[in-house]
């Protein structure tokens, strides 16, 4: 791979150890790897790539996403329901998917990803039907380009057993447990700088058993991969918990072994103070999903708390059908402005939040290779044009969640571009979103 030369970014967001904010900054970037970062690097036969006008930071990291979702945007019974309501309205229309349904879904919302500066992100698709597998998304991954960690989700306890989802997504748990095998067999790769890695992800525990969420746990940790699911999302689920479990979902979760630097739960909006307690002494992480969160009128997760107390806090999209949109500048924005509206004007800055959209989230994905911009790191790299209408007027290039466009120019993923002038260079996305038109009208 050709040497490439990142010249002159206006600013350089490294989110390093240091915090380092580098005016007039060049990044070499050299095998995958970031090389060297500083003004008037030389590098002879390198690709230069000016980046004069721009603000460059770490590719965006996303920590939760259901990328199947793309084909459900704006159902119509499903647009004013809170959280259980919503699943039942969509349930039996997800149940009609198939593999190319996943596959398609998956390229699309990647593809909206990486358009909004995200180079790494996790999925979790708990639900298989009609013959459709994880290894649909890890193909859809391959060909966008973004380093991926998608898990196997799973759901085994339908509406017959009191469960949520209908009996015909659930699956018998020792299948769970032996595809959730297969897929890190096939797919998992432990090396610094992996293109992929594979999680167990059980649904939530209103759709799978306490026996799953122990196994599971077990299965991880011999595997050594790492733990995702949902938890204590909204008012429903708490109450879900107490009535079925006995305890809070943070007692829950720590009952059956789902606490460590090798877990991390979506959502957490109604976590309390010895919950989060919890999480930072045991290192859990927390994927934090505004935009999801006020759609479905979760409540705003307590994140400045979080933050305070040492857990560790990424971004996650969520899927499209709670969302709308799988932009992470859009979520890092929101995720400021709630803590605003939360706790004051000062609770959260622009720069927190963006910390959080890149090196929050790779320590939440175990990650420590990727989020930063440093010597040694994984060359993945937004470059941001701040010359446009939306930065216009703005004093402070490193303030991009306050004044500045939600549509990268260029995006890098271990040094190979899949974004160049603000265009998806990697798939043929005009044809994909017409594939993608046709598989959303013969569902509706």
């Amino acid at each position: 791979m050709r040497d490439l030369l990142i010249r002159g970014a206006d600013l350089c967001l490294t989110m390093d150890d240091a915090g380092r904010e580098i005016a007039g900054c060049d990044v070499l970037v050299r095998g995958g790897v970031v090389a060297e970062v500083g003004p008037g690097l030389v590098a002879p036969g390198a690709e230069v790539v000016s980046a004069a006008g721009c603000l460059l930071t770490p590719g965006l990291v996303n920590t939760h996403h259901h990328l199947y979702q793309t084909l459900t945007r704006a159902v119509p019974a499903a647009q004013d329901a809170l959280l259980f309501g919503w699943l039942e309205t969509l349930y039996p229309i997800w149940a009609r998917f198939g593999p190319e349904e996943m596959f398609v879904s998956a390229q699309v919302g990647l593809a909206e990803l990486a358009l909004s500066g995200c180079s790494l992100t996790s999925d979790h698709l708990y639900l298989f039907p009609n013959g459709a597998r994880l290894d649909d998304t890890v193909a859809a991954a391959r060909e966008v380009g973004l380093r991926f960690h998608p898990t196997r989700g799973a759901m085994s306890i339908g509406r017959s057993q009191g469960g949520l989802p209908p009996d015909s997504l659930v699956e018998a748990e020792g299948a769970i447990l032996e595809d959730c095998i297969r897929v890190i067999d096939a797919f998992h790769d432990p090396a610094e700088g992996a293109m992929l890695r594979v999680g167990v992800a059980p649904c939530s525990p209103f759709s799978v058993s306490r026996d799953l969420m122990r196994e599971a746990a077990v299965l991880a940790r011999h595997k050594g991969v790492m733990l995702h699911t949902h938890l204590a999302e909204n008012d429903e689920d708490v109450a879900y918990s107490l009535e079925r479990f006995g305890c809070r979902p943070g007692q829950y979760a720590e009952d059956l072994g789902w606490t460590g630097p090798d877990v991390w739960h979506a959502h957490c909006v109604k976590l309390d103070a010895g919950e989060v307690a919890l999480f930072a002494r045991t290192g859990t992480g927390v994927a934090h999903c505004p935009c999801s969160n006020c759609r479905l009128g979760s409540g705003i997760a307590p994140v400045r708390g979080m933050r305070d107390a040492g857990v560790k806090v990424g971004l996650g999209v969520d899927g499209s059908a709670s969302n709308d949109a799988g932009n992470l500048v859009a979520e890092a924005r929101m995720a400021m402005l709630l803590q605003r509206v939360a706790r004051g004007a000062d609770a959260m800055s622009a720069r927190e939040a963006l910390w959080i959209a890149t090196r929050g989230g790779a320590e939440v994905l175990g990650r420590p290779d990727c989020g930063r911009i440093a010597v040694g790191a994984r060359a993945d790299l937004a470059l941001w044009d701040m010359g446009g209408i939306e930065a216009a007027g703005s004093w402070d290039r490193a303030a991009l969640l306050l004044a500045g466009p939600v549509r990268v120019r260029d995006l890098w993923v271990e040094g190979r571009r899949v974004v160049a002038d603000g265009r998806l260079c990697t798939i043929d996305l005009p044809a994909v979103l017409r594939r993608h038109a046709e598989l959303a009208r013969n569902l509706a």
